[in-house]
């Protein structure tokens, strides 16, 4: 089993000496940051390494500008690596620290023997044969449910089972017929789709755009050329979040041009129109999301290839108006926030229940909305409705509108905006 990763020498002894030169108890630190003092405690000693979590919170706590955190284990899902050697094979490489939390790699095969490395998961290794109609079947069911548990878990919890999976799929379509093969390969490509953007949820831009390329791959091995387009969307989501307008509105009119559905082509409207109103060109906003609303409702009254295949559809599943969704989103981009906040107030309503992700994130857009039209106290209202939905998934771009929110609520020192600072700077 691969060994865990030890504490860095003096991480314990810096959190000790930035507490107390912040004035801060133990109990003081451990209520800002959500974590028992006898974890903290145990830290500081060294006689417990601290999760990348955990050090990020204390780094926010303390106003150490980055750099406790940065002294702290560093765990990334997955990143960018250079294409192994095709007589060598690949493997995917698992570590676990004492937290739990998990880290994802692909490496040459050569270089996991050469350290000695087990428990590890090889991709290629011929897999004992198995009826490929019934694992294709029962892992299209899993898919749902994995999806439905993105919903309402965070990342680290869903990610493992979810890159396993794809290993196996990918493993057992080298061993089977044509027809079997290349549905195997597809919805392969579907789950590293969903890693990719799960990954992106923890923060590892790198890394979810790493496995949005191994989804393309996959999709175009089996047959699936329609992968390629969206991987485009998915790229305009990165830069959207960003604050970059004109490479968001670039890679979405790329991927519309490239699309060969109207399902994909509908989405990447959607996304250019995020990217305009960014910009603050509401025209060309309205104008592509009128266009995507004509293109989705087209796909839903198709029978496209997804829907006879049973592939998993690509984007959203939990939102019932997508393009009035993202109309809300857009308009509060657009210096729209009273407008805004109605659509979002409208939109979030329908969400499912279960739905705690979805929830969380047009939630606190919504009440980023309120806030900005001067709606302070209806704002922290409803912020402090959505705290065990944005805590249970932990989304690093739910803390991007979390952040926006912050600004506004310190140009408006209410008692609602005071006694929600606590919560909201361990999320910032």
């Amino acid at each position: 089993m691969l060994q865990q990763p030890r504490q860095p020498l003096g991480f314990g002894p810096e959190l000790r000496r930035l507490r107390l030169a912040r004035g801060f108890t133990l109990g003081r630190l451990s209520a800002l940051v959500h974590y028992s003092k006898s974890q903290l405690s145990k830290v500081e000693r060294g006689l417990k390494a601290p999760s990348t979590q955990l050090a990020r919170l204390c780094d926010t706590a303390l106003d150490a500008g980055g750099s406790l955190a940065a002294s702290a284990p560093s765990f990334t899902l997955s990143s960018p690596t250079p294409e192994p050697v095709s007589d060598e094979g690949e493997t995917w490489l698992m570590r676990l620290d004492p937290t739990g939390d998990a880290s994802f790699e692909s490496v040459p095969r050569r270089s996991v023997v050469a350290a000695g490395a087990a428990s590890v998961v090889p991709l290629g290794r011929p897999a004992p044969r198995t009826d490929s109609s019934t694992v294709l079947h029962t892992a299209r069911s899993l898919f749902a449910h994995y999806r439905s548990l993105g919903q309402s878990a965070g990342p680290h919890l869903v990610l493992p089972p979810l890159i396993a999976q794809t290993h196996t799929l990918r493993s057992l379509a080298h061993q089977a017929d044509l027809r079997s093969r290349n549905g195997l390969l597809s919805l392969a490509s579907r789950y590293a789709e969903y890693i990719g953007w799960l990954v992106q949820e923890t923060g590892d831009e790198r890394g979810a755009l790493w496995w949005t390329d191994r989804a393309v791959e996959l999709a175009e091995e089996g047959g699936d050329h329609g992968l390629a387009a969206y991987a485009l969307v998915r790229r305009a989501l990165v830069t959207l979040y960003r604050g970059d307008a004109a490479q968001t509105v670039e890679l979405a009119r790329r991927a519309r041009r490239l699309a060969g559905s109207d399902r994909v082509r509908g989405l990447a409207a959607q996304r250019e129109a995020q990217g305009h109103a960014l910009a603050g060109d509401r025209r060309s906003c309205m104008r592509d999301l009128d266009a995507a609303r004509e293109l989705l409702a087209s796909a839903a009254r198709s029978a496209d290839e997804d829907a006879r295949s049973q592939t998993p559809v690509i984007g959203s599943s939990t939102l019932a108006d997508p393009v009035s969704m993202i109309t809300g989103w857009c308009l509060y981009d657009l210096g729209l926030p009273a407008e805004a906040a109605q659509v979002l107030d409208r939109q979030t309503a329908a969400l499912p229940a279960h739905a705690l992700r979805s929830q969380a994130r047009y939630g606190i857009r919504r009440a980023l909305a309120h806030a900005a039209a001067g709606e302070v106290d209806h704002a922290c209202a409803l912020v402090q409705s959505l705290t065990a939905a944005t805590d249970s998934v932990a989304s690093a771009t739910i803390r991007t509108d979390l952040r926006r929110l912050a600004h506004v609520l310190r140009r408006h020192p209410t008692r609602s905006a005071s006694e929600l600072a606590p919560w909201l700077a361990t999320h910032i």
